[in-house]
């Protein structure tokens, strides 16, 4: 039985040894895996980010070939169809054909949502790196991990945003400019 006690004594040192091994692997896969989440959601978010504009770009587009293919084929109708008359007691009495306002309504809606689409794959990737942030700083992982570089995100906004918060004031609150 005298063998029984330096067999603990080695046990209880070789678990007390491996624990820390163990701790620093698991948080070195966990840095790791959050580096490459982060650099995984910054391709996304430009993917994203094209679509958006591919998007809306096209959408406007068809909107702006509407347009003007119904002023095209508008002047024509008209002009044909009042020579030689007097258009405006024909007017009154005629139903005419109208540039169809939900074209524009359907493309505010899209703008609308493809923001959204963009601001939600930019609050992921902010998400990623405040995860890697804990990770470096807090304890017990930034014994293991704190020395890692902190993750350096790319979030697109707007000049006016950033003027905003440099200056900590928002005072543009007409929506539409006069």
């Amino acid at each position: 039985m005298n063998w029984v006690k330096p067999l603990v004594i080695i046990g209880v040192v070789v678990v007390l040894g491996a624990i820390p091994l163990f701790m620093l692997v698991n948080y070195n896969n966990t840095e790791v895996d959050l580096r490459n989440q982060c650099k995984a959601q910054q391709k996304a978010n430009e993917a994203v980010y094209d679509e958006v504009w591919k998007v809306l770009s096209q959408r406007a587009g068809v909107l702006d070939k509407y347009a003007q293919d119904f002023k095209e084929v508008y002047v024509n109708l008209m002009n044909a169809r009042y020579e030689g008359k007097d258009p405006m007691m024909n007017w009154i009495h005629e139903h005419n054909p109208n540039l169809d306002p939900a074209l524009y309504k359907d493309l505010s809606i899209e703008i609308s949502a493809q923001r959204a689409k963009f601001t939600t794959v930019q609050k992921r990737l902010i998400d990623i790196k405040r995860e890697h942030d804990n990770l470096r700083q807090k304890i017990p992982s930034c014994f293991f991990v704190g020395g890692r570089p902190e993750l350096d995100i790319k979030v697109v906004t707007s000049s006016k945003t950033e003027k905003t918060f440099a200056s900590q004031k928002e005072d543009d609150i007409e929506l539409f400019n006069k």
